[in-house]
């Protein structure tokens, strides 16, 4: 496994940059997980302070010690730290059956067992539209022959930024917009994903991009690119 990138460090915090398809925490059947890994690389136990889903990419902060651990658990939950995400989303967003550009998703998600309020801010940076082929079968004949179809998919790049911070928020929050995440086979549109492989697109579209937090008596924001699969698929189509 690569050595984990990071982006900042003082005593108490690491940002580090978790890699798309690498889980934040061990357990049983997880290989080389981000706690694990980041601490033979350091040489020294690192203390996780969020997570991150195993195939979003983006910046993660960890802790040095136990009490570093226990400040940054609960400065993270307050609006002292602000964390966006960008993502390729099928379609475009929309709020009380209204297209829209920008705007407030507020709805309860299921999370832990229970029901819980979510709130995403959303706007839409880029829209293109990906022409695929589909394979389709023609009935009616002696010999049944296939056949190529195009078709068009929609696709927009979108920043995010959470109100809340729920577990899968923003994959179901976005489903819940008919704009669903593209990669997305759980919360998305599993027949759209396998199409959108054809355009290059195997992965999660996900990715924690900006975060800022408190440092030294004033607000500092880090900032890294689009993980490689979207950038490509941006570059090529967008």
């Amino acid at each position: 496994m690569k050595a984990i990138s990071i982006i900042f460090q003082n005593q108490e915090i690491l940002l580090v940059n978790k890699p798309c398809g690498v889980s934040v925490q061990g357990g049983e059947g997880i290989s080389h997980p981000l706690d694990e890994e980041l601490s033979k690389q350091l040489g020294y136990r690192i203390h996780l302070v969020h997570r991150l889903d195993k195939e979003t990419e983006g910046i993660l902060i960890v802790a040095k010690n136990p009490q570093a651990a226990s400040k940054w658990t609960k400065l993270i939950s307050t609006k002292e730290v602000q964390k966006e995400y960008k993502a390729l989303c099928v379609g475009l967003p929309k709020l009380k059956g209204k297209t829209v550009k920008e705007g407030l998703v507020e709805s309860e998600i299921e999370a832990h067992g229970r029901n819980q309020s979510a709130r995403t801010f959303f706007s839409v940076e880029k829209t293109a539209t990906v022409t695929v082929k589909k394979s389709l079968k023609v009935e009616g004949v002696d010999n049944p022959a296939r056949v190529e179809e195009e078709v068009k998919i929609p696709v927009s790049l979108i920043d995010l930024k959470l109100g809340t911070g729920r577990m899968h928020q923003i994959r179901i929050q976005m489903a819940q917009l008919d704009c669903p995440l593209c990669g997305d086979d759980q919360h998305g549109n599993f027949k759209i994903n396998k199409l959108l492989r054809k355009a290059g697109i195997k992965k999660l579209c996900l990715a924690s991009t900006r975060l800022t937090i408190p440092l030294d008596g004033k607000k500092q924001t880090f900032e890294i690119p689009l993980p490689e699969h979207m950038e490509a698929f941006v570059k090529q189509y967008m």
